[in-house]
């Protein structure tokens, strides 16, 4: 699976972006998704992830009730609707495929983690 991530900007705080993730491959059903990202001199953390066929999803606290995660198998996307951003959200933000679930969420090693796209970069200013 190859992940191409795309839609970020700046952005004011309190605005809002929708990132969208484009995945090759047929077998795109099969795989849970997330979102990461990585603010300058931080490590990479987890946002957000949904489950193979969207039933289950899964959100950071910092991010909860702000951003929400959707895929459409049919068009092999994933998407991250981010409202209400803030300074704090500032990072470069990157896709993530893993056939299970629990591997995107559990906080373990992300070398566990399957297919990575390349990140897009968000800046929300103050």
């Amino acid at each position: 699976v190859q992940l191409q991530a795309s839609g970020g900007g700046l952005v004011q705080s309190g605005g809002s972006l929708r990132l969208s993730c484009a995945a090759s491959g047929r077998t795109f059903s099969r795989y849970a998704l997330g979102w990461f990202r990585q603010a300058p001199g931080k490590e990479r953390e987890f946002v957000a992830a949904i489950s193979t066929f969207g039933g289950t999803t899964h959100y950071s606290d910092s991010v909860k009730g702000r951003f929400t995660i959707s895929r459409d198998n049919a068009k092999n996307t994933v998407d991250l609707q981010m409202n209400s951003l803030k300074p704090e959200d500032t990072a470069v933000y990157y896709c993530a495929a893993d056939d299970t679930f629990a591997v995107l969420v559990s906080g373990g090693t992300l070398l566990a983690i399957d297919y990575w796209g390349q990140g897009t970069l968000v800046t929300v200013s103050s």
